[in-house]
């Protein structure tokens, strides 16, 4: 175990998505951290759990959550660690009830659950803005909170932290503030612990994942090692992970990650500050630790953001293989062939898009088209929307035919069977009253 300097606080992230490996929860224990965050939500994910939602009212959280919980409750039962987690989603209460019910069912006793809601916004119509949809077309509408009712949770004794949609990295700063005892008008130091959050809050991608750099070299990438980060009371931060695990931390991997979906290093806006990047200090000391110095802060706004959704219809795909001689060609011809029999059959698109993968899938028009002239195979894929799922699935029965009727030869289907369609939703952002929100956040704790 990394011995932590004295009067810091050790935070773990142990989840960056929906759908992330719960498996390094087990490396990140070997560590004996104070908290373990997992964060769980983006807006499609919100997206995905209204539709749960939708289907059975005692959904709507992340259904990963126990795998989770699993691992880490007998820590969180020794007193030794405390968990939070953006996981409620849509329905956090729902999530709350099922960890209760878990506990019961199991015989689990001698740790309190709090629950943080009031993000969602979609039964106080008067709060969004004129120029957002309306509260009878949206599926789900959601503000981004803060730090502050997590801190709430915690000061009341939670083990167990559920939210719904709260800031990726307030999550992070919340045990801080609590721990520490920062001011909620000490900008540096609040800028600081919110600056560890974005740095934790997508697990393998500050220990080597998606790295732009020496990819080759990252240790053991079967087996990446989460962040952590051994936050003292003035803000500097020691970033790193288990020891038994693989990954890497180093100059470039937390570098990547700093300005990972930041639009501007000198103005990243969060629900609790404005966070300065362009002061602070990345030094890496070897062993995998890297320290951040030097975080400064501005005055929070006095906005939350908005996030809401509304139906756009359908959509559904379809992949097609072809190999040498002339696959980009082929596959081509066969795209075009795909338009002429939808067209023929007077069926409407509000939308048609055609992908080569091994030409020109990820970086479109920038592809030089004379270097990958000649590829031996290539991937086609066709992606379409329509306003109505039967129009979607009438349009599949027509493409499905190339099966027999496609450019020759080497065509093979890359998918399997006939595709099926799915419903849209359209992500609306905005800005929303940070007061008025604030004023239906409600923490409630319950003790197991």
């Amino acid at each position: 175990m990394i011995q932590r300097p004295e009067g810091a606080v050790r935070i773990a992230g142990g989840q960056g998505f929906y759908g992330d490996a719960p498996g390094p929860i087990a490396d990140l224990l070997t560590e004996e951290p104070d908290f373990v965050v997992l964060e769980a939500l983006a807006e499609l994910t919100l997206a995905i759990l209204n539709k749960d939602r939708a289907r059975d009212e005692t959904l709507g959280y992340t259904r990963d959550l126990p795998l989770y919980l699993l691992q880490l409750l007998p820590t969180v039962l020794e007193g030794k660690v405390k968990v939070i987690t953006n996981a409620g989603g849509i329905n956090p209460r729902a999530a709350a009830q099922m960890v209760a019910k878990a506990a019961q069912r199991f015989g689990l006793s001698g740790f309190t659950v709090a629950t943080v809601v009031g993000d969602d916004v979609l039964g106080r119509p008067e709060l969004l803005p004129e120029d957002f949809p309306s509260a009878e077309a949206l599926a789900f509408a959601n503000a981004y909170l803060g730090a502050r009712p997590v801190v709430d949770a915690l000061e009341q004794g939670a083990d167990l932290v559920i939210t719904g949609r709260v800031a990726d990295a307030a999550l992070f700063l919340a045990p801080l503030v609590h721990e520490h005892g920062w001011a909620w008008d000490d900008w540096d130091k609040l800028a600081s612990g919110m600056l560890v959050g974005h740095l934790l809050e997508c697990s393998g991608q500050s220990t080597g994942g998606n790295n732009a750099g020496r990819w080759w070299e990252v240790p053991e990438p079967w087996r990446f090692g989460f962040p952590l980060a051994d936050v003292q009371p003035d803000g500097t931060a020691t970033i790193f992970k288990p020891e038994v695990a693989g990954g890497r931390v180093d100059y470039d991997t937390v570098r990547q990650q700093l300005f990972y979906e930041v639009h501007d290093p000198s103005a990243y806006l969060t629900p609790d500050v404005v966070v300065d990047m362009t002061t602070l200090t990345l030094d890496d000391r070897g062993d995998d630790r890297v320290v951040v110095t030097g975080v400064t802060g501005k005055p929070a706004t006095d906005t939350y953001k908005l996030v809401g959704a509304v139906a756009e219809g359908y959509a559904a795909e379809l992949s097609l293989a072809f190999a040498w001689p002339d696959a980009e060609a082929k596959a081509r011809a066969a795209a075009d062939i795909a338009r002429k029999r939808i067209e023929v059959a007077g069926l409407a698109l509000d939308d048609w898009q055609v992908e080569l993968f091994g030409v020109n899938a990820l970086h479109g028009p920038a592809v030089d088209l004379d270097e990958v002239a000649g590829q031996s195979e290539v991937v086609l894929r066709m992606a379409w929307r329509c306003a109505e799922r039967d129009v979607c699935e009438q349009v599949a029965r027509h493409i499905v035919p190339l099966g027999l009727s496609a450019p020759p030869p080497g065509f093979a289907p890359a998918g399997r069977g006939r595709p099926k369609s799915s419903s849209l939703l359209r992500i609306a952002t905005a800005l929303v009253d940070k007061r008025r929100v604030d004023e239906g956040v409600r923490v409630s704790v319950e003790k197991i």
